[in-house]
């Protein structure tokens, strides 16, 4: 299904902007990430909690000319602005929804595409170069970003369909469930505090930048508590996609012992994201509410859960 180079639009997202003078400071008291380590060159992925260390949302943040840009689901990014200006009148910063302002595209293994449009992007994970009037992101090994104006939105799309084929966004979201990245949804909000999306070893949590809403409860749980539960990927021998949210169940616990995350259809049925209890996925036999018959077959995940490395920043 993702054996050749591709694009997809992006049109699952939406785009938060935050500008003004106190844009890095206000939004270093929200974030889970360290806005020190976000340049022109660096992107990150982040999460913003609640007091209790819950997420709210989930995003990329970048860079760009006198604020920042987050990229975010639709439907959670209306619920974040919200939330949001209610802190920002106390701080010279302006908050709007610029997602009609950017046309943005998916790339699996589209490096060539890229220096065919004169961008040469480094290897490293988040690496981002800014390139006439473009922004392109290192997402994971295989994928990366390419955001462009409205304006040129459709010059660039016919620009990339002379360079590459244009794929479903199935195709996107299948790559980024195999690069391990998980997203919060309108129906997983509050759900997981970031360890369980293993946030921190996709360096999207800063435990030495300092105050941010919910850190309290996100540092103890790293330093002082025992994780139950993480963020898997699973795949399934069905042709339904559960939707985010969806139970996991198991013989060995009573009661749920996780939920989907994201899912996508694959050449073998689905493969999914899915928090779960990790005593019941050694135990093997878990499956999805309402199917008990199939099992969810675990598969590896492309990095390790390292705690001593993921404290550094």
């Amino acid at each position: 299904m993702t054996d050749c180079a591709s694009f997809t639009p992006l049109t699952h997202e939406g785009v938060l902007a935050v500008r003004g003078t106190d844009a890095k400071s206000f939004l270093q008291g929200q974030i889970t990430c360290n806005l020190g380590y976000v340049s022109d060159e660096r992107s990150s992925l982040g999460a913003r909690c609640t007091p209790k260390g819950r997420m709210l949302s989930s995003f990329r943040v970048l860079l760009e000319n006198d604020g920042y840009l987050l990229a975010m689901d639709h439907d959670i990014l209306v619920a974040q602005l919200a939330e949001l200006q209610k802190y920002a009148v106390f701080s010279k910063s302006k908050l709007t929804d610029d997602s009609a302002l950017w046309s943005r595209f998916g790339l699996y293994q589209g490096d060539a595409a890229l220096q065919a449009l004169g961008i040469d992007l480094p290897r490293e994970i988040n690496s981002t170069v800014h390139h006439n009037q473009m922004i392109a992101i290192r997402i994971s090994e295989h994928l990366t970003e390419l955001w462009g104006s409205a304006d040129d939105g459709s010059c660039l799309r016919k620009r990339l369909l002379n360079l590459l084929p244009e794929a479903p966004l199935n195709t996107w979201l299948l790559e980024q469930i195999r690069s391990g990245i998980g997203h919060v949804s309108m129906p997983t909000r509050e759900q997981f505090i970031p360890q369980m999306l293993n946030l921190p070893a996709l360096d999207a949590v800063s435990f030495k930048k300092g105050c941010y809403t919910g850190q309290e409860i996100v540092a103890r749980m790293q330093y002082l508590g025992k994780l139950k539960r993480h963020m898997y990927r699973f795949q399934l021998a069905s042709k339904e996609i559960p939707v985010a949210g969806t139970p996991l169940l198991s013989p060995v616990h009573s009661s749920a012992v996780g939920e989907v995350v994201s899912a996508a259809r694959s050449e073998y049925g689905v493969e999914l994201l899915a928090t779960a209890l990790n005593d019941a996925v050694g135990d093997g036999r878990i499956y999805l509410d309402g199917d008990e018959k199939t099992l969810l077959e675990p598969l590896e995940l492309p990095y390790s859960l390292d705690t001593e490395r993921e404290i550094l920043r």
